[in-house]
């Protein structure tokens, strides 16, 4: 039986035992709160420690980006100073280069002046000699070739005489020999009043004129050298005259040498005033026109050939048209160039050519402006009918060489000429024009409103592509002059 003592003891004991284990479980749970705490201290202790070592090396790399950024600095600066003193150090030296070349040309240009004009007095005292009665002393001294001597180089349309003598009238033809000695001179006769341009060994010494019969020209006088090469150009039209060349004299030892120049290319040019030179070397399109100053060589026909080192033929008389002479009152001129190209001399319509002495490699045509200059002009089918004639003559002439027809820059002969080769559809008839525009109207023309060298060697700049085109031949880096 409980008593109430005992009933007391045990819920004492019930109170101490609840109590205990609260104070129990406080501990326990006091002691995982602290567990926690210091857990989370050292996760920030190592993220700080962790975060504290990858900021210094972030500092570090920076730091030593930085000193690699300041070194590269250096090195640019350095290498900027010595950009700077190389590029001053090569514009001086480009500058006494320059120096160098103007001071080495202007000494060779005097040279050269003082040679050219040695050799043209010389030349020009024989001359006074042979002028002034001396004559025959001074040429029974030399040695007498006949004018068709086998080894002169005949260019055009050339005639040998009978008596040894070569004839000629075309514009642009030309003789050229290789001779010994130190003397050389022509006898040379002449229906009207010719000009001709002298090269002695490459080197231009002027106009030499020819007139009367049996004229004695001196070409060279006083030269040094072993072998030496004269060109004789004529560079007035065939209307100034026909040309004879009946003797050469040389040195009493001289000897004419067998010539080869290199010159495998032949162009032939078909043409008007502009194909001849006409005021090439005129002074203002307002300067009338003198045979003087028509000048074939400064020609686009000539400058072309010496770009493609070519020999070339003029075919050509100023104021001719394929169907109408310039001025012409009916609409269909009775003799034109359609006419004319088949004769052996321009002013001489009996004699026709053979048409065997060379074979041009490519045919250029200038024809048109006159045609349409002044009216009445040719109908259509006039014009190209004597165009077609003209085509039709060199394919039987020539056979299937290449032919560019130019047309003129004003007048309709550029839409006629253009249908007329596309409806021909003959693969080796080529067509090109020389434009407005192509050369200006004031410094690029000379007599009579003509082109001038300038505005001649701009022609050329525009026919070369279309000559190579045709040709084959490769252009070349060489001026076009």
């Amino acid at each position: 039986m409980v008593t109430k003592q005992s009933a007391a003891a045990l819920s004492l004991l019930f109170f101490l035992s609840f109590n205990v284990n609260i104070s129990g479980q406080e501990v326990v749970s006091q002691a995982q709160t602290n567990a926690n705490i210091e857990a989370q201290n050292q996760l920030m202790q190592a993220h700080t420690q962790a975060h504290t070592q990858a900021h210094n090396q972030a500092l570090q790399t920076h730091q030593s980006h930085n000193e690699l950024h300041n070194q590269a600095l250096q090195t640019q600066t350095a290498h900027n100073q010595a950009l700077q003193t190389h590029n001053a150090a090569n514009a001086q030296a480009q500058k006494d280069h320059l120096w160098a070349i103007e001071a080495a040309n202007e000494f060779h240009n005097r040279a050269h002046m003082q040679s050219v004009e040695q050799m043209k007095r010389k030349r020009l005292k024989a001359q006074s000699q042979v002028q002034n009665g001396g004559a025959m002393a001074l040429l029974s001294f030399k040695k007498e070739i006949p004018g068709d001597h086998s080894n002169i180089r005949y260019t055009g349309r050339i005639v040998k005489n009978e008596d040894g003598s070569v004839s000629f009238d075309w514009s642009g033809s030309y003789m050229e020999l290789k001779f010994t000695g130190s003397f050389l001179a022509i006898k040379v006769s002449d229906t009207r009043k010719n000009y001709y341009n002298l090269f002695v060994n490459g080197v231009e010494q002027g106009v030499v004129e020819t007139f009367g019969k049996d004229s004695v020209i001196v070409l060279a006088s006083g030269l040094k050298g072993k072998n030496n090469v004269v060109r004789l150009q004529k560079r007035s039209e065939g209307e100034q005259g026909k040309s004879t060349i009946h003797t050469l004299y040389l040195s009493k030892t001289g000897k004419i040498l067998e010539y080869n120049p290199g010159r495998t290319r032949h162009i032939e040019f078909i043409g008007n005033s502009l194909t001849v030179g006409f005021g090439t070397e005129g002074k203002s399109k307002d300067e009338k026109f003198l045979a003087s100053t028509e000048n074939c060589n400064l020609a686009f026909g000539a400058i072309i050939s010496r770009y493609f080192n070519a020999d070339y033929t003029l075919i050509a008389h100023s104021g001719w048209g394929a169907a109408r002479n310039y001025g012409d009152t009916s609409r269909v001129s009775r003799i034109s160039m359609k006419d004319k190209m088949l004769q052996t001399f321009d002013m001489e319509p009996g004699q026709m050519w053979n048409f065997t002495s060379y074979k041009p490699d490519i045919v250029v045509i200038n024809l048109g402006s006159n045609d349409f200059s002044t009216k009445p002009h040719p109908l259509k089918e006039e014009f190209l009918g004597a165009y077609s004639i003209i085509i039709d003559r060199l394919r039987e002439k020539y056979g299937d060489v290449p032919i560019l027809c130019v047309a003129p820059n004003r007048g309709p002969a550029f839409e006629y000429l253009q249908e007329f080769v596309r409806a021909r559809a003959d693969k080796k008839l080529h067509f090109t024009a020389y434009l407005q525009g192509v050369y200006n109207s004031d410094s690029d023309l000379g007599s009579v409103g003509h082109p001038n060298y300038s505005g001649q060697q701009k022609l050329a700049m525009v026919l070369i592509p279309y000559i190579s085109t045709a040709t084959g031949w490769a252009l070349s880096p060489l001026p076009v002059r």
